[in-house]
């Protein structure tokens, strides 16, 4: 529930503020740097930065590409911004952001944000990126790697990120916005007759220097530059953290010695030996005016310089009073950053238990309802059954009357039926029994007769036998 409300705040905070800054950090399976391969010549990015915390950043603003960053989660520093010329813009009042998705792949917010709004929703804010807090009463301040003052508005206000910033001293900051500037409109586009045919990388090296143990601190600062139409031709810049002045320029190929092993900067015509000497050598005239002016200008602020050392011995003693202001100010600013903090939470809770208690009331509501309309439904369900059951209940009774009554008149029907069918029976059963009784008495003389025969019979047989037995044989004549 609180990711969905936080969601909502955003997508809120994006409608009040249009022109909100946006940065989609490229996934591995996508070739280069998705859209922002535009700022590259031939659209192939440089080669040979393969370590597993260099991460690919297509910085956009409005919806469109506006350059391609690779940013080390290491060094929490970018390690080059990939841009082209467009057309310089008054600076405008800073308003910086981070990359959530740098710190939380999994976290649903796609675009950059102001840090505030995200304290508290984005896992380990701060892990893979620098902060705000990083920069405070560090004595550095939050440099663009690719200077804000070379873009139309923008571009420009999409250069206000984190992403894009390295630790620089004031001094240093002001000397590579001047440098730089200076060298891209003056040397660098006058000798391109295709202005956009002007690819520009800015790069940093990181050093084992930290600030706050976390953000490296570059060693140097380099430009690279390609113009590969109609006839190809580079340059490379390099400017020393610890000389604000320095500003060396040598080829491609030399900058990349100085980089990672195995890199590759520039493909196509930019990335081949065989180059526009004559453009070349008009570029290096033309850098090398820029580095003898700044140099004339170093000599005649000279006596300025000197003249101020009362001016430097008394910063020395303030400088503990301006570091415990520094302190004070960070200390209030991070007060203020708790109390809002905390009515925040407050402000949450409160409206997370409202919004609770009116999500209850909602499903209770919802479920009374739904009760109601089973019970509505069911009524005329009810009513049509008490009413079968009470017909077929009429058409029991009919029956068991029926019934009953069949009964009771089957009784003297059947008695009268036997009574009327007694005398047919008895009349027709005389013959039948006179028949029977003489077909008895006929029997019974026939027995009789058969009785006496067998016993005379048996009495001449007996008296037979004994004269036989008692009486000598005689002659024929006795």
């Amino acid at each position: 529930e609180w990711t969905m409300r936080t969601s909502i705040a955003f997508l809120l905070c994006i409608s009040v503020f249009p022109g909100f800054s946006q940065g989609r950090v490229v996934k591995e399976d996508e070739t280069g740097f998705a859209e922002c391969n535009v700022f590259f010549p031939g659209q192939v990015p440089p080669e040979g930065f393969t370590e597993t915390f260099h991460v690919k950043i297509c910085q956009q603003y409005n919806k469109e590409p506006r350059f391609a960053t690779l940013y080390s989660t290491k060094d929490k520093i970018p390690l080059y911004s990939a841009f082209k010329f467009t057309k310089p813009a008054q600076s405008e009042e800073e308003n910086w952001l981070v990359e959530p998705q740098i710190d939380d792949p999994e976290n649903d917010l796609h675009e950059m944000v102001h840090e505030a709004d995200i304290i508290g929703t984005v896992a380990n804010l701060g892990a893979n990126q620098a902060l705000t807090s990083d920069y405070v009463g560090s004595g550095y301040e939050r440099g663009f790697l690719n200077p804000s003052l070379l873009h139309e508005e923008d571009f420009q206000r999409a250069t206000y990120t984190l992403t894009n910033a390295i630790p620089l001293s004031p001094a240093l900051s002001k000397s590579w916005h001047r440098d730089i500037g200076k060298v891209v409109e003056e040397a660098l586009i006058p000798h391109c007759s295709k202005k956009d045919h002007l690819y520009l990388l800015t790069g940093a090296i990181p050093s084992s220097v930290r600030v706050k143990g976390k953000v490296s601190v570059p060693e140097s600062l380099w430009l690279a530059a390609c113009c590969d139409a109609p006839e190809g031709w580079s340059l490379g810049l390099v400017k020393k953290v610890n000389d604000e002045n320095s500003l060396v320029d040598l080829t491609v190929g030399e900058l990349e010695k100085q980089l990672l092993a195995e890199v590759h900067l520039f493909k196509g015509n930019c990335g081949k030996n065989e180059q526009n000497q004559e453009k070349r050598e008009a570029v290096l005239q033309a850098v090398s005016q820029i580095r003898s002016g700044e140099q004339v200008e170093t000599t005649d602020n000279q006596e300025t310089k000197d003249s101020g050392w009362v001016r430097k011995v008394a910063g020395v003693v303030a400088t503990p009073f301006i570091k415990l202001l520094e302190l004070l100010i960070y200390v209030f600013v991070e007060l203020v950053k708790f109390v809002f903090y905390f009515l925040w939470l407050v402000v949450k809770r409160v409206c997370g238990t409202v919004l609770d208690g009116l999500y209850s009331l909602w499903s209770g509501l919802v479920s009374y309802l739904k009760a109601i309309s089973m019970v509505l439904i069911r009524i005329p369900y009810d009513v049509g059954r008490v009413i079968v059951n009470i017909f077929l209940g009429f058409l029991q009774i009919v029956q068991d009357v029926v019934s009953l009554t069949y009964r009771i008149l089957s009784i003297p029907v059947g008695f009268v039926l036997h009574l009327a069918a007694f005398p047919y029976h008895s009349i027709c059963a005389i013959p039948s029994v006179l028949k029977d009784i003489a077909t008895g008495l006929g029997g019974t003389f026939s027995l009789v007769i058969d009785a006496t025969a067998a016993v005379l019979h048996g009495f001449y047989y007996l008296a037979a036998h004994i004269v036989k037995r008692f009486i000598p044989k005689g002659s024929s004549d006795d």
